[in-house]
């Protein structure tokens, strides 16, 4: 009884600063134009020179430094907000970070109000946390040219992996009987689906919500096709999670960065056993369930494809396999064992990765003991997780990280 109740107010507590959080003052000042780049200069740093765009200068590629990297839920976008972390330290970049926390007060509709310490006319070149996508408002912070960047994942997957993580906030879920709560939700949805419960979001057209859009359109509603079109306008490149590796190389080449840039670790993977096996049955009922990501999948799927054969099968080929020994070379020489290991089993509090609450599901890495010089500090990055990270570039997650110590207690 005791431990209820103290779980019980903890849980009250989370809620009101939750709640306190997401209050905002409205004061507009007057508004100065956002500056076209504030990228460093040649020879302000000792990497190739870089400037706001794909660029051929006495015929050097120069990188792109100026991005927006919608990070969407449960799509891998972790692992690669770790890549756009290495990579701003290594530019010397200006992070666009949220204020307190770790995401820009999702699931409201993003605010350039948002960003920690924003000032009218202040220049940024990355933003890549959690948002709830609204164009206006972040063309508001990041220069005009701005690539845009974002990550998709298989609407069925993608619903099995939030149906999970985000269960216990879901208070839609805590009436479903039986063990298998997904399987049952599926068998009909309408009977536990309330677009108006708390955080039903999570359980239906995620990626549609966080780009902004009604989450609740029919898929053949005219409403969807006029979405997907906006977001490809808006969009420059669509990362799939299912085919990231051939992914990342599209995007090396467009934003003439090097095979360095994209070197990789699976950050934020689930232990095997807590993931829900789908018949072709139950994937065909979440897949109509979430039609409208499903549609949405299927348009970009078959973009990114069509650029795969404008970069070449064999070209294509090639670059994955190099891509794939390069992470190899790196597992071996970075992680301990050459695997994730649970969270319990993780050395290091900087590898600690964010858990859901009252479980601990999500693996982690532990670093390799007698590493060459060479390759500590790296090996020391990739293998850092998100929040943690988020703290050494100089983002105030205060409030994250209290509510990290109030989960670390409901799940002990």
């Amino acid at each position: 009884m005791v431990k209820r109740v103290t779980v019980a107010c903890l849980l009250i507590s989370m809620t009101l600063l939750y709640c306190l959080s997401t209050l905002r003052i409205n004061f507009s000042p007057p508004e100065l134009p956002v500056p076209l780049s504030c990228a460093p200069q040649p020879g302000q740093h000792n990497t190739q020179s870089s400037t706001n765009g794909r660029q051929q200068d006495n015929n050097i590629c120069v990188p792109k430094v100026d991005l927006m990297f919608m990070k969407t839920h449960k799509t891998g976008s972790s692992t690669f907000i770790n890549i756009l972390f290495r990579f701003g330290e290594k530019h010397k970049l200006k992070f666009a970070f949220p204020s307190s926390r770790n995401d820009f007060f999702y699931p409201s509709p993003f605010q350039h109000t948002y960003v920690q310490g924003f000032k009218s006319g202040m220049c940024f070149n990355v933003i890549c946390n959690h948002m709830r996508f609204d164009a206006s408002e972040v063309a508001k912070v990041m220069p005009r040219d701005t690539f845009y960047i974002t990550i998709l994942r298989d609407p069925a997957e993608l619903f099995e992996s939030s149906f999970h993580y985000f269960r216990h906030v879901v208070p839609l879920t805590w009436r479903i009987p039986g063990e298998d709560k997904m399987s049952e939700f599926l068998r009909d949805p309408k009977l536990y689906f309330s677009p108006n419960g708390i955080n039903s979001f999570y359980l239906k057209n995620l990626l549609f919500f966080d780009f902004g859009q009604d989450n609740t359109l029919d898929p053949d509603d005219p409403r969807v096709e006029e979405s997907i079109r906006l977001i490809g306008e808006r969009f420059h490149s669509f990362i799939l999670m299912e085919h990231f590796e051939e992914s990342l190389i599209l995007l090396k080449d467009t934003l003439c960065w090097e095979m360095d840039d994209i070197l990789f670790f699976k950050l934020n993977s689930r232990k095997e056993s807590t993931v829900s096996k789908m018949s072709p049955e139950l994937r065909a009922k979440a897949l109509q369930w979430n039609g409208v990501d499903w549609k949405l999948y299927k348009h970009f799927n078959l973009t990114l494809w069509e650029k795969v054969e404008a970069y070449g099968r064999e070209r294509m080929a090639k670059d994955v396999a190099e891509l794939r020994r390069r992470n190899a070379e790196m597992v071996e020489i970075c992680i301990e064992g050459g695997h994730s290991v649970a969270a319990g089993n993780i050395h290091e509090d900087a590898m600690q990765p964010w858990q859901p609450i009252g479980e601990k599901s999500i693996m982690g890495y532990n670093l390799n003991k007698n590493i060459d010089k060479a390759y500590e500090q790296l090996c020391r990055k990739m293998l850092t997780q998100e929040i943690q990270y988020l703290t050494d570039l100089g983002a105030n997650l205060w409030l994250t990280k209290l509510l990290g110590h109030v989960r670390n207690i409901i799940n002990w």
